[in-house]
């Protein structure tokens, strides 16, 4: 479960992520990106995009923290460490999102809007009818104020709805593969036991590559899961899968402190972060 190579954009986010709310120097995000062959041209322009685009700032001298406008996702990303909280019991209704009056000409709005709809599990019935089962977050209205902070334009219709006839209730069930996401979980909690076993006896520099790689894909999995409920998925699988998640991610930490230390002799700017300290600033 190693993953992919990372794009210089996209580690960067993630370590300006992990290091928040304490800025990342460019020296050190230098550094994280030659652990994958990235060269330091490519990450100073890289780190020059990302500002010119308003996704990160300059804290202070060669220190960048995210912008304002990247926290509003970035925020939200952060908070699959508490996932299982947001889930309460599925009466058998469903949220529904109607995008059909949306516009379809601005490829940066039907990004954002694709981006938040897949965050929040919803799948597309028929066209411009996008729904998920209601067992998400207190009410209505966290979910509607969610999907709107995370890139689903305002005009876009957020209500509830049930009473499908049973041929429409059959074509909403399959809408996700129930039995693929239950065996997924088993056997990526397999595969993450299978690694957190043999990571500390890594080579540091090895050790937080693929920490970061293994993590990543991981963590994607959880933020891109739809929370399912019960009888649609095991919920008991998922919770444990979740978990073991949690700990990959703090021995992601510890690797990466281990290779900073190692590399420079000080204290890394990834500290280990405890559950219940990720849960309370979550």
């Amino acid at each position: 479960m190693k993953g992919s190579t990372p794009k210089p954009r996209g580690l960067i986010l993630d370590l300006l992520l992990a290091a928040d709310p304490q800025p990342l120097s460019a020296r050190d995000a230098v550094a994280a990106c030659s652990l994958f062959g990235i060269s330091e041209n490519n990450a100073r322009v890289a780190l020059a995009r990302l500002s010119s685009d308003g996704l990160i700032e300059a804290a202070e001298r060669g220190s960048y923290q995210l912008s304002a406008r990247a926290h509003d996702l970035a925020d939200d990303v952060a908070t699959w460490r508490t996932a299982e909280q947001r889930v309460r019991e599925w009466n058998g209704g469903y949220i529904v999102v109607h995008t059909g009056a949306l516009g379809r000409s601005d490829r940066a709005a039907l990004r954002a809007r694709r981006r938040a709809l897949d965050m929040l599990g919803f799948r597309e019935l028929e066209r411009g009818i996008h729904l998920r089962p209601d067992n998400i977050e207190r009410d209505l209205d966290a979910v509607r104020r969610r999907l709107y902070q995370i890139g689903l334009e305002r005009k876009a219709s957020v209500f509830c709805a049930s009473g499908f006839d049973a041929v429409r209730e059959a074509r909403v069930r399959r809408l996700w593969d129930g039995k693929a996401l239950t065996a997924n979980y088993r056997r990526l909690r397999q595969e993450l036991e299978d690694w957190m076993r043999g990571a500390e006896r890594l080579a540091p520099d090895d050790g937080a590559r693929e920490a970061f790689l293994v993590g990543s894909r991981a963590i994607r999995h959880v933020v891109y899961d739809p929370l399912l409920p019960n009888p649609l998925v095991d919920v008991k699988a998922r919770q444990t899968f979740v978990e073991t998640v949690r700990r990959v991610d703090q021995l992601g930490h510890r690797l990466w402190q281990r290779m900073y230390e190692a590399s420079t002799g000080a204290p890394g700017p990834f500290p280990p972060r405890p559950v219940d300290r990720l849960q309370a600033s979550a």
